[in-house]
């Protein structure tokens, strides 16, 4: 910083004070009686003001501009226009010391030396207010809510806009410190304790809080210590919260700083002198003082000292700083008027992208470049000189300089400490901080300084350094590049005492750099002319006008900018220099990064690349371009060097262009030349082709197939675009292959834009059935499919079969089965009638075709069963030989009977399963005694269904239409057929009931008793419960038997068996089994008997039809025969011929044992049994026939051919008719 003089003038009597217009134009002056108005410009005296009639100690100007007052030893005080014109006057007791306007309402405050008041131009009178002692000098907060006074008595009173006193501020020195003038921060942005370290500029605007008053408690006026103590502290803890500074100077010799709440910001600073003035700039960042030092000092905001001003003759009694300007006006004990213009030098250091600069003359901000970060380094003392390199920076002050290294090697670390300190005065112009180094230049000499302070060597140069930079090398052996006035450029290392020249000009060095690769140095001279050489040859390569700076890009050896007349200039290799305008000095060049120095700020400029760029371009430099390109353009200039390169078959450079705009498909195109390249293909015709081909240019690339001799690439290429046109033009008169493929794309198109009426007309010009078959019929166009079908050969089977494919698929079966039948695809015809259910036409067709068979009737009879016509679907699949699905089908049939309660059908099912069971048994001997299990538990089960219809009638409707011996005779014979399990669906609560209610009926009272004792352990319905409940209670009153006539007699032993056999249906005596009327259900006078072993079915039915005369008598007797496995009774053939037939012989016989012992005869007795007595049940193989005989052949038997069930008295029940269907 240093000060300059820019005009100055003499009055005749003492300046006690001075005042700016707002608007910086006009200096007024308080000397003697009288007001002096200067132009602050040039230092003409406007005009001098005459209105007081004695010295005029004061002077203030309003914020506004509208108006100043004056204060003079004559108690008066003046109004003044900004017309010079004095408006108004009004008077103290005492002499007028200060004024001061509020600096937002503009009332004014004037001190004397007893009161001081306060008018403002809304008010008629002046509000005056006593003092304590004599008041000195006055200031207004900034945002004039307060005013503070200063004593002759050492007091600072801080007052309200009424005049109350709000803070009492009493220091130290008392009387002996008198308060010669304050002054409030004009700016209250700054921090409350500065002690604080800044991490960052705070911005300018604040926010100032208003201060709460004091308010008088109501009641008694003597409250209590305490109260008055909290009440102190709440008022000291709201104005601390406000951010204003009050300066104070005393005449102890001291400056001090107050927040609004009277708190002191830090201590004392020493002045040895006394202070007159003091008063800040407008931004509030310098204070001026002034006093018995005859000299005008500044000092930052927090009281450091940064230098003289201007040194005077006489005591400085009023110094002030032009509104928003560095331009100082200084009043003297002798009447001398100067005025200064303060000139701050940057103090600046640059290494890369880190810019070391000062700020506030104290501190020092690092600034990276390019993250925009900033670290501050809070400093006491003036900062003079500031060098960056690495991770080092050095600060001089005036009294030592401070070396600082970043914490890490993170290039991004902002975080300064400090490493070494050196105490010790320097004087110096350049400082250069290196890696264990520093160095000082003064004039001519270099010095190197270790950190510790030690001087390690020193250079001499023949003229004055105008330039010095660090340009790197190992640590401790850095080079420096010198630049001198008499045009010498010199190298030096830090570690060696000679200095190298590299070159020598004739005219004096400005600024200098050095390249990358350090081949070559740009100097910018004192004519401003950029000159280039080549440090080895020294040979001048070109040179440049108009340059005050130049820089050469740290990442690109060929390039290097310069700045000067307001341009900036870019310079790659020879090419003509690319300007762009910009304010400032280029004092670095990174990448695209251009760092510009503009009066005290440094930026970092974004400067694309793309003229030099397009320079290397036109001459097909693409590596280089490219790698000017790599520091910085727009995707633009990256796409116009990728096609470049590619037209120019670079395809490395186009490669990397291509990826840096991540375009896939030229990276593709260019991946799979690089892949035929590798397998020999190197025809750059053939590679260009395919490049202008991706680019759009088809007709060039055309040309370039062609004659690279691949036609056929050319014309797949106008097929794919579907250029036909293109292409018929390309083949003219061409392979007739060619002409139809080219037929086929376009039919291709034709399909994929969706004309599919022209794809199917071309494709069959081009002779592709299949595909004009496809569309025709996803189109559902019958009459092109049928035209088609008709006109193809049958030798061309599939594209008939696709048509009747399609045939069937759009409902026309008759045009499928007419294409089939020109293949001759018989199969597929059998298929078709299937499908669309033309049964008729498959059965004709399977029985010109047997073996068509199982694909008609199978199919056929699975339709009938989806379609509930199951018994239908059982014939069908009997009829195809299927007889596990027709036995699945019967089953199924048979559970949905049973599930529905429809058991007369579902007895009708289980007969028809038996039957299937023994068809089965016929054919599969392996499956034989399996089937024929089933076969008898298929004709159980159909009987227990058949008579389990009628009690479940008998339940369920109101009338019956059977008599009750008949239902009396069905349920006993169910409970005897249920004695080891119960079928599904059959229920044993019906069937006790129906035997209940019926036994009841005819007198079986023991039995009904039973059946309703059975019932009780049973769930019975609800609709039951009650007509049990009766039953079971009625039935007490009669007697406990049955009736006799109810007894069931056997007809084999003449045994009487009871109404409830545990054994089932058979003889409780010879387990001879009952045969029941299908009817009546009344035991038949039928006795089972066997052939003898060696005695076929046919003999034996031969031999009863010979029906031999009947003896009356007979002589033999039943022979009992026993053997391992079954008792056995036997006529014997040997004895003579007895009278007596052995079935009535055996009726006075009464038989023992627990086994039923069966009845065998031989041939004679079959001789002599007549037809008419035997009954026979002719099953079909493998099952044997079962032969009965009627032991009262007077009653009539008749049995069923079909289902061999025997009827007395041959009645026929209208419900089994349905059993003789088969």
């Amino acid at each position: 910083m240093r000060a300059a003089l820019t005009w100055r003038d003499q009055a005749e009597h003492c300046i006690y004070d001075l005042a700016f217009k707002p608007d910086g134009t006009q200096l007024i002056i308080a000397a003697g009686n009288r007001l002096l108005v200067y132009d602050t410009s040039d230092g003409t005296l406007i005009q001098p003001l005459k209105g007081h009639k004695d010295t005029v100690y004061c002077v203030a100007y309003a914020k506004d501009g509208k108006r100043f007052a004056s204060g003079s030893a004559d108690k008066s005080v003046i109004i003044w226009t900004s017309k010079l014109e004095g408006i108004l006057k009004y008077t103290h007791n005492d002499s007028i010391q200060c004024v001061s306007y509020n600096p937002l309402t503009h009332q004014l405050a004037s001190c004397s030396s007893s009161d001081f008041g306060l008018w403002s131009p809304e008010q008629k009178s002046v509000s005056k207010h006593k003092a304590s002692s004599k008041i000195t000098c006055c200031s207004w907060t900034n945002d004039g809510q307060y005013l503070a006074l200063g004593m002759f008595n050492g007091i600072v009173s801080i007052r309200n806009k009424n005049g109350e006193e709000k803070v009492k501020i009493e220091r130290t020195g008392g009387v002996s410190s008198p308060i010669w003038s304050i002054c409030w921060n004009p700016s209250s942005r700054w921090e409350r304790f500065w002690s604080r370290a800044d991490q960052q500029e705070e911005s300018d605007n604040s926010h100032v809080e208003e201060i709460p008053e004091l308010k008088s408690r109501p009641g008694n006026r003597h409250c209590s210590e305490t109260q008055v103590e909290d009440q102190q502290e709440e008022v000291d803890f709201s104005l601390d919260e406000r951010n204003d500074t009050l300066a104070v100077a005393d005449w102890g010799q001291k400056l001090s700083f107050y927040q609004l709440s009277g708190k002191q910001i830090g201590k004392d600073r020493v002045l040895n002198f006394d202070p007159c003035c003091v008063s800040y700039f407008t931004k509030g960042e310098y204070i001026l003082l002034g006093g018995s030092d005859k000299q005008v000092s500044l000092f930052t905001k927090d009281g450091v000292r940064l230098g003289t001003i201007g040194e005077q003759s006489s005591w400085v009694w009023t110094c002030k700083a032009k509104p928003d300007s560095n331009y100082v006006a200084v009043g003297c004990q002798d009447g001398t008027i100067s005025f200064y213009q303060l000139i701050f030098s940057t103090v600046h250091g640059l290494y890369k992208d880190r810019y070391a600069y000062r700020d506030s003359m104290t501190d020092v901000i690092v600034q990276h470049l390019i993250t925009e970060q900033k670290v501050r380094i809070k400093g006491r003392e003036l900062v003079k000189k500031i060098a960056i390199y690495k991770n080092r920076l050095a600060i001089q002050m005036p009294e030592k300089i401070l070396i600082y290294e970043l914490y890490s090697d993170d290039s991004s670390d902002m975080y300064y400490r400090v490493k070494e300190k050196i105490v010790k005065k320097f004087e110096c112009n350049l400082l250069v901080v290196c890696s264990d180094h520093i160095i000082l230049c003064q004039e001519k000499r270099l010095q190197c300084l270790s950190f510790s302070g030690v001087k390690e060597r020193e250079w001499l140069m023949e003229s004055l350094i105008r330039y010095i930079k660090v340009i790197g090398g190992p640590p401790g052996r850095e080079g420096l590049l010198v630049g001198l006035k008499n045009g010498q450029i010199l190298k030096i290392f830090v570690d060696n005492v000679f200095a190298i020249v590299l070159l020598k000009q004739s005219t004096a060095v400005r600024c200098l750099d050095m390249s990358a690769s350090r081949n070559k140095l740009a100097v910018v001279d004192e004519n401003d002319t950029c000159l280039v050489y080549d440090i080895h040859t020294k040979e001048l390569l070109f040179q440049e006008p108009n340059a005050n700076s130049v820089a050469w890009n740290t990442q690109c050896e060929d390039m290097l900018c310069f700045s000067g007349g307001g341009y900036l200039n870019i310079k790659a290799s020879n090419f003509p220099v690319h300007q762009q305008k910009l304010q400032g000095f280029v004092v670095g060049y990174n990448g695209s990064k251009i760092f510009c120095l503009h009066v005290f700020s440094m930026s970092a400029v974004e400067v694309p690349q793309s003229a030099p760029m397009y320079q290397y371009l036109e001459r097909k430099m693409f590596k280089e371009a490219y790698q000017i390109a790599c520091l910085g353009v727009t995707d633009a200039d990256w796409k116009e060097l990728a096609m470049e390169a590619l037209e120019g078959l670079e395809f490395e450079t186009a490669k990397k262009a291509f990826t840096r705009i991540r375009d896939l498909r030229y990276l593709e195109l260019i991946s799979s030349i690089e892949e035929r390249k590798k397998h020999g293909e190197n025809v750059n015709e053939l590679f260009l082709a395919d490049v202008y081909a991706y680019q759009g240019k088809f007709h060039e690339a055309a040309k370039l197939y062609k004659k690279s001799g691949h036609e056929n690439l050319a014309l797949d290429m106008y097929s794919d675009l579907r250029m036909f046109d293109y292409a018929k033009d390309f083949l003219r008169s061409g392979d007739p292959k060619d002409t139809k493929m080219l037929i086929k794309k376009q039919a291709d198109w034709a399909k994929n834009i969706n004309e599919p009426k022209a794809a199917v007309e071309m494709y069959l010009s081009a002779g592709e059935h299949m595909k004009a078959i496809e569309i025709s019929g996803d189109h559902g166009w019958v009459d092109t499919l049928i035209e088609v079908a008709r006109k193809l050969d049958k030798a061309e089977r599939e594209p008939l079969l696709k048509c009747a494919f399609y045939f069937k698929k759009l409902d026309n079966p008759g045009y499928a089965a007419e294409t089939y039948m020109k293949v001759g695809d018989l199969k597929a015809l059998v298929h078709l009638y299937v499908e669309t259910l033309r049964w008729e036409e498959a059965f004709a067709l399977s029985e010109k075709h047997p073996e068509f068979k199982d694909d008609v009737y199978v199919p056929y009879a699975q339709w009938l069963a989806e379609n509930d016509r199951f018994e239908e679907a059982q014939k069908a699949f009997h009829k195809a030989g299927r007889q596990s699905e027709a036995v699945r089908v019967l089953e199924q049939l048979t559970h949905n009977a049973v599930v529905e309660s429809r058991f007369n059908d579902a007895a009708y099912y289980y007969w028809m399963l038996s039957m299937q069971c023994l068809d089965i048994a016929q054919e599969n001997e392996q499956q034989k005694t399996e089937m024929l299990q089933k076969f008898h538990h298929f004709q159980h089960l159909a009987e227990v269904y058949h008579v389990y219809h009628y009690i479940q009638r008998y339940t369920e409707e109101p009338f019956s239409f059977h008599l009750p011996e008949t239902l009396f005779n069905i349920s006993r014979f169910l409970l005897h057929s249920l004695t080891k399990e119960t079928p599904l669906g059959i229920s044993k609560v019906n069937t006790l009931f129906a035997l209940a209610k019926q036994s009841k009926a005819l007198g079986a009272y023991k039995l009904a008793r039973h059946a309703y004792d059975k019932l009780q352990g049973l769930q019975i319905p609800a609709r039951f419960q009650k007509s049990i409940e009766l039953g079971s209670l009625t039935i007490r009153s009669k007697p406990f038997h049955d009736s006799e006539e109810l007894v069931p007699l056997c007809y084999r032993c003449s045994t009487n068996n009871p109404l409830l056999n545990n054994l089932g249906n058979v003889c409780i005596n010879c387990r001879q089994p009952f045969v029941f009327s299908a009817s009546s259900y009344e035991v038949l006078h039928l006795v089972e008997f066997y052939l003898e072993d060696g005695i076929t079915d046919e003999e034996a039915v031969a031999l009863i039809d010979l029906e031999a005369p009947r003896l009356n008598k007979r002589e033999n007797k039943w022979q009992e025969m026993m053997s391992d496995n079954a008792q056995s009774l036997r006529l014997d053939d040997n004895a003579d011929i007895i009278e007596d037939d052995p079935f009535t012989a055996k009726l006075s016989f009464e038989q023992g044992g627990s086994e039923f012992v069966p009845v065998v005869v031989n041939r004679a007795v079959l001789q002599s049994l007549s037809r008419r007595d035997v009954l026979i049940k002719r099953w079909p193989k493998p099952l044997r026939w079962q032969y009965y005989r009627s032991l009262l052949p007077d009653a009539s038997i008749t049995m069923c051919p079909s289902c061999f069930q025997e009827w007395l008295f041959g009645i026929l029940e209208l419900s089994h008719s349905r059993l003789h269907k088969l």
